[in-house]
């Protein structure tokens, strides 16, 4: 079996000729001894962290990175002067008076970025291809453009489909351009699908940004012919963060690039093969590194040497923590209804609202979810229509 295509490229970045777990081990403890001396010469918010640790190990008695530390310290922790900062990311908090949380990225963090989105697509995008990319793109830097970058850097033509398009916009892309490969979330993949079937000519597909359901994830397997490639990443790991390899089993962690770890409830690490919260450090960010940050992601570090061979770690599935574990549930029963095409969820008073549309409104429809009374609200689907969530699906 071929070895994840990460492995050379871990070893390219960092001038090796074999990786091994013990390599990575050493280079994480450098980077991590390099970040904490930047941190104590620069006083700024990790100034009371030591200096120099002379273990790995000894990560686990430094304090947590949270994310209202994010919300409330963040520019503190920035290591760049503003005229180095070729990118900030904010997200709002819900609510009028909620603190903003923003993430900040040199040129060379969004380089790096690039150079991983390249080796982890490069299982699946091929030269000369096509790629559709529905992510958001929103200028330099952007996550969309990021990825067109690397599909560009394999030889292969990215086309930006962004988000928030119309189903017939959509639509049209595919039938005119023929993409061999898709990237972006995966219940509007699913939607492209039910609506194409195979007449769609994907081929190939790395699903991100969202979790994906066993009942999403099979219909979409079955429909391709092929399996999925999970990515997972968000604004702190610098976008992305980990990506399946040839062998199907879990998504390999950038371990040159992010420390992770794995605590349980009460702050304790976990082995491997435990399920907990993701915890990261990353050693290699450049305008605005984290140190033990608390992501409020579920997953375990799966057990084992990969059957491809690559040393690097392993994450299983990862779920929010939270509500959004809620959605993941709604969507396994809801898109079991195969007329479906999208749908909104919100829970009021003890009753679960559910709108959106589908190809038929004669189906059977389930009347009661996660415990509670449904009332539905579909329309026929029509192909002005938009997909209901532009970002993480969430039950409101």
């Amino acid at each position: 079996m071929k070895t994840a295509s990460l492995d050379l490229w871990v070893r390219e970045q960092e001038g090796l000729h074999v990786l091994t777990e013990e390599t990575i081990r050493e280079i994480q403890l450098k980077k991590l001894n390099r970040l904490l001396a930047r941190e104590k010469e620069r006083g700024g918010f990790y100034r009371d962290l030591p200096g120099h640790l002379s273990a790995l190990s000894a990560l686990t008695e430094l304090p947590f990175t949270t994310e209202e530390d994010l919300k409330t310290h963040g520019h503190r922790m920035v290591l760049l002067s503003q005229a180095e900062i070729a990118r900030i990311r904010t997200e709002e908090t819900s609510g009028t008076t909620g603190q903003a949380k923003r993430m900040y990225y040199s040129a060379a963090d969004n380089e790096r970025t690039v150079s991983f989105f390249a080796a982890g697509l490069s299982e699946l995008v091929y030269p000369g291809e096509k790629t559709m990319i529905c992510m958001p793109f929103t200028g330099p830097g952007g996550l969309g453009e990021l990825i067109a970058g690397a599909v560009r850097r394999l030889g292969a033509e990215p086309l930006p489909a962004g988000i928030g398009k119309t189903y017939g916009e959509l639509l049209r892309i595919v039938d005119r351009e023929k993409p061999e490969t898709f990237v972006g979330m995966p219940v509007p993949l699913l939607s492209l699908l039910r609506l194409r079937g195979e007449q769609s000519g994907l081929r190939r597909v790395l699903v991100s940004a969202d979790a994906c359901p066993e009942t999403v994830t099979a219909e979409i397997e079955r429909r391709l012919g092929s399996r999925l490639y999970p990515h997972y990443g968000s604004r702190e790991t610098g976008l992305g963060g980990a990506v399946t390899c040839p062998a199907f089993s879990g998504m390999h962690v950038r371990e040159n690039d992010i420390i992770a770890e794995i605590i349980d409830e009460s702050g304790k690490p976990l082995p491997d093969g435990q399920w907990g919260e993701l915890v990261i450090t990353t050693v290699q960010a450049d305008a605005m590194p984290l140190i033990r940050y608390r992501t409020g992601d579920y997953t375990r570090r799966i057990p084992g040497v990969c059957p491809c061979g690559c040393p690097l770690a392993r994450l299983d599935r990862v779920v929010r923590m939270g509500g959004t574990t809620r959605m993941e549930q709604l969507d396994s029963r809801v898109f079991a209804v195969q007329e479906l095409i999208d749908y909104r969820a919100e829970q009021r008073e003890g009753t679960l609202y559910l709108e959106g549309y589908a190809t038929d409104l004669g189906g059977s429809l389930p009347s009661e979810l996660l415990g509670y009374p449904v009332r539905w609200n579909l329309s026929l689907f029509s192909e002005e229509k938009r997909p209901c969530y532009t970002a993480k699906r969430k039950l409101l």
